[in-house]
């Protein structure tokens, strides 16, 4: 068990997460994007961080002179990679999905975190498949949400075809462009990465308490 915690830990500790993505290359963190957007057990996984750490190793000469990753071979498996878990997520959600409320509850499982993707799929419809996007945890749940809602199909393809292109250009460019520059500073800006990722989630999670204390009082 302790050492569950320590790999967790380290997927978010931004030395950790330059040494996977540099190790690891295009198979791998391709493989970690499908599993946090397709797989229920994935939302723990660093997605916007991971992404931006990809991007800054694109950006940076190895000592064989090339860069530790081809930017054109990266930004296209990354897109692939997630629009393909999102797929599975809608359609395990769409054939088992009602079960999620009756399941049992685990490391790996919480059931809010199902519940609060299901309410913002209930008020925002398709909107709430680009919300998700650039929201850790949402960003796992809401494509299986959208199946379990029978959202209607043709339309989460594409709006999600286009979320999944924004996030993955956003971020990863974003590591990009800044390259090397961002190598002195990588744990500050990691650590604002996730901060500023989960702001929708707080937001969600104060706002619903915020409610609930209303409505019993």
């Amino acid at each position: 068990m302790h050492s569950i915690f320590d790999f967790i830990k380290n997927l978010h500790d931004s030395g950790h997460l330059q040494v996977l993505v540099r190790s690891g290359g295009v198979p791998l963190i391709a493989l970690i994007v499908f599993a946090e957007t397709g797989l229920l057990v994935g939302f723990f996984l660093p997605g916007d961080t991971m992404l931006f750490v990809a991007g800054v190793a694109a950006a940076s000469i190895a000592p064989n002179g090339e860069t530790y990753l081809n930017i054109w071979e990266l930004t296209p498996a990354l897109i692939v990679a997630a629009i393909v878990g999102d797929q599975l997520g809608y359609f395990l959600g769409y054939k088992t999905g009602h079960a999620i409320f009756t399941r049992e509850e685990g490391i790996f499982f919480k059931r809010k975190y199902a519940q609060n993707a299901h309410d913002l799929c209930t008020k925002y419809g398709v909107n709430a498949v680009i919300l998700a996007k650039f929201a850790p945890v949402l960003r796992t749940f809401v494509p299986f949400m959208a199946g379990v809602g029978t959202m209607n199909y043709r339309k989460y393809l594409i709006v999600d075809t286009l979320a999944v292109i924004a996030w993955i250009f956003l971020v990863v460019w974003s590591g990009y462009l800044l390259g090397e520059r961002a190598q002195k500073n990588l744990s500050y800006i990691v650590a604002g990465i996730a901060i500023v990722s989960m702001l929708p989630v707080a937001f969600g999670i104060v706002k619903g308490f915020l409610i609930s204390r209303k409505s019993s009082t």
